[in-house]
């Protein structure tokens, strides 16, 4: 697989970014890099012009990029997921630094998204229970406050030092399931927990949370994902007999 290749499979996603000349200047970032693929959600502003006089000549970027609703519709078709996040959380996220995530994005042969969350707000958990990784760059402490599109930089040019710095010739990556794969594969869990008893659907506290932690720190296969789903199906069968 060739460098180009390899960018090609990175996407950036920016979710409910509320100033345009934050993504016109993440798609400059992007495309000094070599990166092409841009996904917003929910953008306050766009399409404007103050997005495409920011993007300096990137703006072929802003007219390729697709606006989603949701979250989990950008995610859909992506395999591997990492959010990035300026702030401790109180559950703990596996967590890469830049230059780490290069390697987890070599690792995948499918689409790489890389997030990034509001400007004062970042990401929701939420939104992180949805991701593999958390990508946190290091900062002054006493000033940690970082412009959204010079993040955007900071993992772009990583991702690219990264790729240029492996053989011509990489070897595909696994093919892990993909989020639309995961949804579904969540969705199947926690049905069968509630219908065997083991999950109260008012009651959830944080197991549902930390079962996403667990699954996304994994990272399961499409084989893998389809195995669990036939052992739920089984399990509300028996359990479905056992009580007629």
């Amino acid at each position: 697989m060739k460098h180009n290749d390899i960018l090609d499979r990175i996407h950036v996603i920016l979710v409910g970014v509320t100033h345009p000349g934050n993504i016109g200047a993440t798609a400059r970032a992007m495309k000094t890099m070599g990166l092409s693929h841009l996904r917003l959600v929910q953008p306050k502003h766009f399409p404007n012009a103050e997005a495409t006089a920011r993007a300096a000549g990137a703006d072929d970027i802003l007219a390729k990029a697709t606006v989603y609703d949701t979250f989990e519709e950008s995610l859909q078709d992506c395999h591997l997921i990492m959010g990035t996040s300026a702030r401790r959380r109180s559950i703990s996220w596996p967590t890469l630094t830049p230059k780490q995530s290069v390697a987890k994005a070599l690792s995948s042969a499918g689409k790489v998204a890389i997030v990034f969350g509001r400007e004062q707000s970042g990401l929701t958990n939420k939104e992180l229970d949805l991701c593999h990784f958390l990508i946190q760059i290091s900062s002054n402490p006493t000033f940690s406050s970082l412009n959204l599109a010079s993040a955007v930089q900071i993992v772009a040019y990583e991702m690219r030092c990264g790729v240029e710095n492996h053989d011509d010739d990489l070897k595909m990556g696994r093919a892990y399931a993909s989020a639309e794969s995961m949804a579904q594969f969540y969705q199947h869990l926690e049905d069968t927990l509630i219908h065997i008893g083991f999950l109260d659907p008012n009651n959830p506290r944080q197991l549902k949370r930390h079962l996403y932690r667990f699954f996304n720190r994994i990272q399961l296969l499409k084989p893998e994902v389809n195995i669990f789903r036939g052992i739920f199906t089984a399990i509300q069968e028996h359990h479905k007999r056992k009580n007629n």
